[in-house]
């Protein structure tokens, strides 16, 4: 299996700060839910995430 550990990630769409200063750690194992309203980053996350 696999870890994720995101330490001080931030993603800018010009000067929007889609996400800002995230810290997020995941042990193996482990399941997780991104949950936010509209446009606060989820999906930018997981894209970070996946390459």
């Amino acid at each position: 299996m696999a870890e994720v550990k995101l330490i001080g990630v931030w993603k800018m769409f010009g000067d929007f700060a889609a996400v800002k200063d995230m810290n997020l750690h995941v042990k193996d194992g482990e399941f997780m839910i991104l949950l936010g309203p509209s446009g606060c980053g989820k999906t930018t996350t997981l894209r970070m995430i996946s390459g």
